[in-house]
């Protein structure tokens, strides 16, 4: 392996690790953000509980996200120090944007949502965790538009051979990035939602599993009060029902808008790079249909010998242009054009090394796009079905005695991230060979592209590389296992866990009232530090 293969590894697999946290982190956030809105509206006790608990599962997470991103930043001057090279004048605005305004801010107003449970004013509280929660949504922002500028450059003139931001404006308000934001807070919020069904769903199962919750005569559940464990009480009933609907609706919501954003974006794909589209349709040839499956070699170089089991005619056309009718072009002749374009070996450049000279594959790996593809949307529909589903079972208040439907809602919980971190790779990779895509609009001398080969750094050797991804790996690996320890610690401990009021006594409702100064009850004891950890 050289140099190249081994960075485009450490690149993926740390990414691909840091964007797990990604969509929990943004989509856990707006939703604690309403429910704490809907308890500082209501002052129902049951939403200072579910704010106060899945408030823990979201810290844990944005606190390792934060750890594994850092990462991401180093590697651009070790591994990819060319790249950052080309790609520089334009990255410095959003990239110092996500830094300054947004993740400052973010996780300064965190910070005293955190630690302001008694020293701030209700109100004043939870605008700390709403300005929070915009902050992550502006990151994001940022992040996308410089990701989308390598998708389709726009606002830029090549200046000694380096594109030059002349136009800000064209960077912020990329097309590419307008739909790209949306479809990707549609997807954090889906992997939300899917995680507060499968838990809600778990403390549900365990409350009947336990006996504290019986059926009464009509189907309904009467739920029950357990004398002897903190924080099993009715109220804790009403505490999961509620998360179980709320995540359940969340997810629905999600999916719809990632299927309406994502058609947004396929058409702009098609438009921008239309190679990628091809190569997730497995479409070798121009035409209409959409292939739901295709059978062959998916990673040959030349696609012939790839038959379509089951095709949908006119559907490709849809996705693509919107009508049922036009044809889309197929791999086999956009390879001529990109050949003609672009190229068909790498230049004689000192930049590519002993790269330079070796043929360009213009079709990007298939069975990474054409599988990705299908499981992005794969797994988006079924965490919504499961959704769905979920709701119209506990239509009574009443979740199944199977052990078995509880773990496949556990494990549900998985289905969104699979969804989004399978739309990421497809996206990364299907750009392949570029690093930088070719911009359709911009022609001639000013056409801004970048080669994935050039962009690797020439001072540094595989056998640096390869280490640097082994230490990154296990690293990674270490807090894979730490996060996943804290997030099952605190999930089973249930409400008690996080707040630390049911704990030390079974308290009535009275117990729980607050007044409009202070935020929590008050505890002898307890000190701010309770809620943080």
């Amino acid at each position: 392996m050289d140099a190249l293969e081994i960075a485009r590894w450490q690149f993926g697999i740390t990414t691909v690790y840091h964007f797990m946290m990604v969509p929990l982190t943004i989509g856990l956030g707006l939703v604690v953000a309403i429910i704490q809105t809907m308890w500082y509206r209501t002052g129902k006790p049951e939403y200072l509980r579910m704010t106060k608990f899945w408030g823990k599962l979201f810290l844990i997470n944005f606190i390792m996200g934060v750890a594994t991103g850092i990462v991401q930043e180093f590697q651009f001057g070790m591994a990819w120090s060319e790249y950052s090279r080309f790609v520089g004048d334009v990255f410095g605005a959003p990239l110092a944007l996500e830094a300054l305004l947004a993740f400052f801010v973010e996780s300064t107003f965190l910070g005293l949502w955190i630690f302001g449970w008694k020293q701030l004013k209700r109100g004043v509280h939870l605008a700390c965790l709403w300005i929070a929660v915009i902050g992550s949504v502006f990151s994001a922002y940022f992040i996308i538009v410089a990701n989308s500028w390598m998708q389709h450059p726009v606002g830029v003139e090549m200046v000694d051979g380096r594109p030059v931001m002349t136009d800000a404006w064209a960077v912020f308000t990329n097309n590419t990035a307008l739909v790209a934001v949306p479809h990707t807070l549609f997807g954090a919020l889906g992997v939300a939602g899917a995680f507060l069904l499968g838990i809600a769903w778990y403390h549900l199962w365990r409350r009947r599993h336990d006996g504290i919750d019986t059926m009464g005569k009509d189907g309904r559940i009467i739920p029950g009060d357990a004398r002897d464990i903190p924080g099993r009480d009715k109220a804790d009933y009403t505490v999961w029902m509620k998360s179980l609907r709320i995540g359940a609706v969340v997810a629905m919501i999600s999916f719809a808008g990632t299927a309406i954003t994502g058609d947004l974006q396929g058409k702009l794909m098609f438009e921008q790079q239309p190679m990628k589209m091809a190569a997730a349709e497995a479409a070798c040839h121009d035409g209409t249909g959409f292939s739901v499956l295709s059978v062959g070699n998916l990673g040959a170089k030349n696609c012939d010998d790839i038959v379509a089991v089951i095709e949908v005619p006119g559907i490709l056309s849809f996705l693509a242009k919107g009508d049922f009718t036009t044809e889309v072009k197929g791999v086999n002749s956009l390879l001529g054009e990109y050949k003609e374009k672009y190229g068909t070996h790498l230049p004689d450049n000192p930049l590519y090394g002993d790269r330079a000279g070796q043929e360009i594959q213009y079709v990007p790996v298939m069975e990474v796009t054409y599988w990705g593809f299908r499981m992005m949307i794969g797994f988006g529909g079924i965490a919504a079905l499961a959704a769905l589903l979920a709701l119209w079972v506990t239509r009574k208040g009443v979740v199944p005695e199977s052990k078995w439907l509880m773990r496949l809602a556990v494990f549900g919980i998985l289905a969104p991230f699979g969804a989004n971190a399978a739309g990421w790779i497809f996206t990364e990779m299907g750009r392949q060979p570029f690093v930088v895509a070719p911009n359709p609009d911009m022609n001639g001398i000013d056409q801004v592209f970048m080669f994935t080969a050039a962009a690797v750094s020439p001072g540094v050797s595989a056998g640096e590389i390869m280490t640097s991804l082994v230490v990154l790996t296990a690293i990674y690996a270490v807090l894979l296992v730490v996060e996943v320890r804290l997030l099952v610690k605190y999930v089973r401990g249930g409400v008690a866990s996080a707040m630390p009021e049911p704990a030390h006594t079974h308290q009535d409702a009275d117990s729980e009232r607050h007044d409009k100064d202070n935020d929590t009850p008050d505890k002898p004891g307890d000190d701010v530090l309770a809620f943080a950890y």
